[in-house]
């Protein structure tokens, strides 16, 4: 009898260990950002999503042609966005809006967000402290 609960428990304890590996893999790095760039951009808010693993802003903002393009913007999660001062509600479709992000290295329009200036003048933090990233040799 002891044997087989040892057993059951030594069993539950692997699964366990698998399912919260199975987690950390999925999860990704911040390599795909370049944080040797800062790029600012003003525009409207299309959408925030907010969950987990990641909040996303999404907003209308010009390209480099001043084309009015969509530009998607990576967050933390929602426990770090709300530290920044960030709410579900903080911003709507529609709200102008001034950003700060980190831009992906593939050129594609999106990255990873720093900071947020509100129409009202408020500033939000995005961006959760972490080590930086080394430079290759």
């Amino acid at each position: 009898m002891r044997l087989a609960i040892c057993r059951s428990l030594g069993v539950a304890a692997g699964m366990a260990v698998a399912l919260a590996a199975g987690q950390a893999f999925a999860h990704h790095s911040f390599a795909m950002f370049d944080p040797d760039k800062t790029i600012t951009k003003t525009g409207t808010v299309k959408e925030l999503e907010w969950t987990n693993p990641h909040v996303w802003l999404h907003i209308m903002a010009p390209d480099d042609a001043g084309k009015v393009v969509e530009w998607s913007l990576e967050m933390q999660a929602v426990q770090q966005a709300t530290s920044g001062g960030w709410r579900s509600d903080i911003v709507r479709p529609g709200d102008k809006i001034s950003i700060e992000f980190h831009p992906l290295r593939d050129g594609s329009r999106g990255g990873e967000l720093l900071n947020a200036t509100l129409a009202d003048g408020r500033k939000l933090q995005a961006q959760a402290a972490r080590l930086p990233v080394p430079k290759a040799p």
